[in-house]
C-alpha cells in the first residue's frame, strides 16, 4: 500500500510537494521520524525522482536506449 498516494496528484514535475508546517509528527517505513505526513512524503518522491524511478520516471527507458528506437511499421531514415 503507498502511504502517499493522497498526495501523489499534488507532486510538482520539477520535483515539488507544496506542503504545510503542521506539527503532526508521523515516522516511515525505516522508523525516520518526519514533522508531518506531507513532508515524509515530499522527501520519498524526491529520492524517486532523484532514482528514476516513482511518479514521474516509473518503466521509462534510459535517454541513451529511446533514441536509436525505430517505430513499428516505419523503416529506419536514410541519409543520402
Amino acid at each position: 500500500q503507498d502511504d502517499c498516494s493522497e498526495f501523489r496528484s499534488q507532486f510538482e514535475a520539477g520535483g515539488r510537494l507544496p506542503c504545510t508546517r503542521e506539527n503532526a509528527p508521523v515516522r516511515d517505513a525505516s522508523g525516520k521520524q518526519h514533522t508531518n505526513k506531507c513532508l515524509m512524503c515530499a522527501e520519498k518522491f524526491k529520492k524517486e525522482a532523484q532514482r528514476g524511478g516513482g511518479t514521474v520516471q516509473r518503466n521509462r527507458l534510459p535517454a541513451s536506449e529511446r533514441t536509436n528506437q525505430v517505430r513499428c511499421g516505419s523503416e529506419p531514415v536514410q541519409n543520402s
